[in-house]
C-alpha cells in the first residue's frame, strides 16, 4: 500500500442520497467565537459572538461537511461590518459548495457614552446581532439588530398622580434590513434612546441623576409610543428595507412586562 493510500479515508457525507429531499438549512449552532467589529468611528471592537451557520443541501447529497463552517471563521480575521458580513457569507457558500445559506451572529456590543451634565464617560453594553440570508436565486439580505436599554415613564401615571409617575427600564429592539450602504449599531442605539423617555447611562453623578429624572418626567412614553416613534424614524431611512421595532417595558408596578411590536418598510423598500 502506498503511503498516500494509507491515509485516504472515505468521505461519507458526499455519498449520494436516494430520498430526493433537499434540506433548506443544515449547519452548526451555538458556536462561540471571538470576532472583531468595525465601529461607526472606523475603529475596531473585539467581542465574543455566538454563531449560527447553515447552508442548503441538495436532494441528492447525503450530508454537509460541518468542519468547514469553522474553517470559514478561521480563514477570516477582518473586522466585520455590513460589507464584511457579505464577504463572509460568500466565503461560506464557496467553502461548502452551496448556493444558499444563512449566517447569524449575536454578541454584546459596548458604546462609550458621556453623562448629560457632568460629561463623565462610561461604557454601556447592548445586545447586538448581524445576519445574512443568501438565496439560490442570487438575492442577499443583511440584517442589523440592536437591543438598547432605555427609560420609559408612564403618561397615564403622570396624568393621574399627585406625586411623580412610575417609570421602568425598557429594552427596545430594532432589526433592520440594510439595502444600501452601512448601518452602524451606534445609529440604532441613538434612534432608540432619542425616542425613549430618557437614555440609560453606565455612570451618573448627582447632577446627571437630576437631569435624567426630569428628562423622563417631561417626556412620558407608553410602550406603543416607543415603537411608533422609532418606526417613523426607520421609515425615513434611505438605507433600510423591511424593519421590526419591539419594546419590552419591565413594569415597576406590575409583575409582568408591557410589550409592543411594529413592522414596516424604510425608504429603501424592495418588494
Amino acid at each position: 500500500m502506498n503511503a498516500p493510500e494509507k491515509f485516504l479515508l472515505p468521505d461519507t457525507q458526499s455519498l449520494p442520497d436516494a430520498r430526493a429531499l433537499p434540506i433548506q438549512k443544515v449547519g452548526i449552532k451555538s458556536l462561540r467565537y471571538p470576532v472583531a467589529l468595525r465601529t461607526a468611528s472606523g475603529g475596531v471592537q473585539h467581542t465574543v459572538a455566538e454563531f449560527t451557520m447553515s447552508v442548503g443541501l441538495a436532494h441528492h447529497v447525503k450530508g454537509t461537511h460541518m468542519s468547514r463552517f469553522v474553517e470559514v471563521l478561521e480563514g477570516s480575521d477582518a473586522p466585520l461590518d455590513v460589507a464584511g458580513l457579505r464577504r463572509l457569507g460568500r466565503a461560506m457558500l464557496t467553502r461548502l459548495s452551496a448556493v444558499s445559506g444563512n449566517l447569524e451572529i449575536a454578541f454584546p456590543y459596548f458604546i462609550r457614552k458621556r453623562a448629560p451634565v457632568s460629561g463623565v464617560a462610561s461604557l454601556l453594553d447592548y445586545q447586538a446581532g448581524l445576519g445574512i440570508r443568501m438565496d439560490a436565486d442570487g438575492r442577499t439580505q443583511v440584517t442589523v439588530t440592536l437591543t438598547a436599554p432605555v427609560t420609559s415613564l408612564c403618561p397615564c401615571s403622570k396624568k393621574i398622580s399627585d406625586y411623580g409617575a412610575h417609570n421602568q427600564r425598557s429594552h427596545v429592539t430594532v432589526a433592520a434590513d440594510v439595502v444600501v450602504g452601512e448601518l452602524a449599531f451606534e445609529e440604532l442605539a441613538r434612534v432608540a434612546e432619542e425616542e425613549a423617555s430618557c437614555a440609560v447611562y453606565g455612570l451618573l453623578k448627582r447632577p446627571d441623576e437630576k437631569w435624567v429624572t426630569e428628562r423622563a418626567y417631561d417626556n412620558p412614553k407608553f410602550v406603543e409610543d416607543l415603537v411608533r416613534d422609532i418606526a417613523l424614524r426607520m421609515q425615513r431611512d434611505p438605507r433600510v428595507g423591511r424593519f421590526t421595532v419591539a419594546s419590552e417595558n419591565f413594569e415597576s408596578i406590575h409583575n409582568h412586562s408591557a410589550y409592543a411590536q411594529i413592522e414596516g418598510f424604510g425608504a429603501a423598500r424592495c418588494d
